[in-house]
């Protein structure tokens, strides 16, 4: 057997194309979606995150809001402007890229963003509407995931998942969201013992750990779907997953290759959640 891949960039396109004519009908009425996107110092890994995400904007009809500050803004400036965002009716979504200066509260500044506008879904509330079933804000990776998993058209409905991670960013949710899907659900993490015992029974199998090689050949079931979101360098200096692409490949139903797999689906999903924040706010 060898895996089909899950495209990640296709389908990007393809959701991105919907966000853009959802755009225009919301512009077309008076509501252009507005995102906010904070970014606090220098760090070039943050600086491309977000020179991404202002451009997908862009290309889709959503109006962007780009503030970079010094590494040295203090933390109650930054509050301040977070709080003038809140209240300000042409802002659907508050992007803060972390991370943020030490000097800096993340919880506090994430929880400080109102929920209604709150597209990474990060927040406590977020959270735990995201845990209540209630309508909220997805997670961008962990909805992208869903999505990829989607596109298969394997139902989950009765599968038993595995998810290998257990951070509050992606493994966490990434595992609510599967529940909700009617799978049965494994959460594994640095302290399971036999990983491999869980991940062979598995049907849907979801690598979040950022190591390498943490899901071989060995240790998975012929004819299961493998969802990567591992973003690590090989010894060639190569950008690779958390999945030994190659040997899963032959075993796997499907799989999502890096890079091209779960990357490209978390930006689409924030302009998602964007969109959403603007049907909301309008009465849609």
């Amino acid at each position: 057997m060898t895996a089909q891949r899950i495209d990640g960039n296709a389908l990007s396109k393809q959701l991105r194309a919907e966000v853009a004519q959802r755009a225009a009908a919301l512009t077309a009425r008076g509501h252009q979606p507005g995102l906010a996107v904070i970014l606090v110092g220098e760090d070039p890994a943050s600086a491309v995150y977000v020179r991404n995400k202002v451009k997908a904007c862009e290309d889709n009809g959503l109006r962007s809001v780009f503030e970079k500050y010094d590494a040295t803004l203090s933390e109650a400036d930054l509050l301040a402007r977070v709080a003038a965002l809140n209240i300000d009716p042409s802002i659907h979504g508050i992007l803060v890229q972390m991370p943020l200066p030490k000097h800096i509260d993340a919880t506090k500044v994430i929880e400080s963003i109102d929920t209604a506008k709150d597209v990474d879904g990060y927040s406590v509330l977020s959270a735990g509407e995201l845990m209540a079933g209630l309508p909220g804000f997805r997670p961008c990776t962990p909805y992208g995931c869903m999505k990829l998993i989607e596109s298969t058209g394997v139902s989950l409905r009765g599968k038993h998942a595995v998810v290998i991670g257990r951070s509050n960013t992606v493994g966490k949710p990434m595992a609510i969201l599967l529940l909700a899907a009617n799978a049965t659900v494994t959460i594994c993490h640095s302290a399971t013992p036999d990983l491999a015992l869980h991940t062979r029974q598995a049907d849907i199998v979801v690598a979040a750990v950022g190591k390498r090689n943490v899901l071989t050949a060995d240790m998975v079931k012929p004819g299961a779907v493998v969802i990567d979101v591992g973003m690590n360098r090989n010894d060639e200096g190569k950008l690779c997953g958390d999945v030994d692409f190659a040997g899963v490949s032959e075993v796997a139903s499907w799989i999502t290759p890096v890079p091209g797999g779960v990357g490209p689906m978390t930006i689409t999903m924030l302009l998602v959640n964007t969109i959403e924040a603007a049907e909301r706010r309008a009465g849609i």
